[in-house]
């Protein structure tokens, strides 16, 4: 059983805003641009997953309309996966490669109702064994479907240009080089995670993440 910090609610996002705000004045400007970050909180499970793969080196839009199309077509559990043809898996969208992954994920029976009671090093762990399921779609399940307060993603390429605009950095950073000024943040990575994607969107006027 892990005794980890759950965001759960608004006040947990503000409570983090604040104390980050208040231990380096970069995020007190970044919040003062941003105002009231969101929760971001979604369900765990399977489709979380699934989402995440198709989300995976394709836009927002793109994806959002994949999602669509295997939501219409009823293909967002593992059964239904399992049970698909390729044919009609492609037609919703996805690639050989995402087909792949979307199988390997129905195939690999993970107890979702465990994960929430397991350390967050011990969920990036069981959910990169699945082909597909890097640590950024690790980490990011275990911020918003689990609500991790500590988590952070340093390998999003939107996180890493927020925070080199923000920190003034002569480049953007790389993801070992992220993950070690994030440290800093602890134990909050996950909010800082939150104002770094609403400064990006602020920043550069897109957003950085579904």
């Amino acid at each position: 059983m892990h005794s980890e910090r759950i965001i759960t609610a608004p006040a947990c996002v503000s409570e983090g805003a604040q104390w980050l705000a208040a231990s380096d004045p970069r995020f007190a400007k970044a919040l003062a641009l941003t105002g009231t970050l969101p929760l971001r909180r979604r369900p765990d499970g399977f489709a979380q997953l699934l989402s995440a793969i198709v989300s995976q080196q394709v836009s927002v839009a793109a994806a959002s309309a994949i999602w669509g199309r295997l939501r219409d077509a009823r293909l967002t559990g593992p059964r239904k996966i399992q049970g698909a043809s390729d044919e009609a898996l492609r037609a919703a969208g996805l690639s050989r490669q995402k087909i792949h992954y979307a199988r390997a994920l129905a195939e690999a029976r993970i107890n979702y109702a465990a994960l929430r009671d397991a350390p967050s090093d011990a969920v990036i762990a069981t959910l990169t064994e699945v082909p597909g399921i890097g640590v950024w779609t690790a980490e990011i399940y275990a911020m918003f479907s689990l609500g991790r307060a500590d988590v952070f993603a340093p390998g999003d390429l939107a996180l890493q240009e927020a925070a080199r605009i923000l920190f003034e950095l002569p480049e953007r950073p790389s993801e070992r080089a992220l993950r070690q000024m994030a440290e800093d943040w602890s134990p909050w990575r996950a909010v800082a995670a939150r104002l770094l994607w609403a400064y990006y969107k602020i920043a550069k006027q897109r957003e950085g993440i579904r």
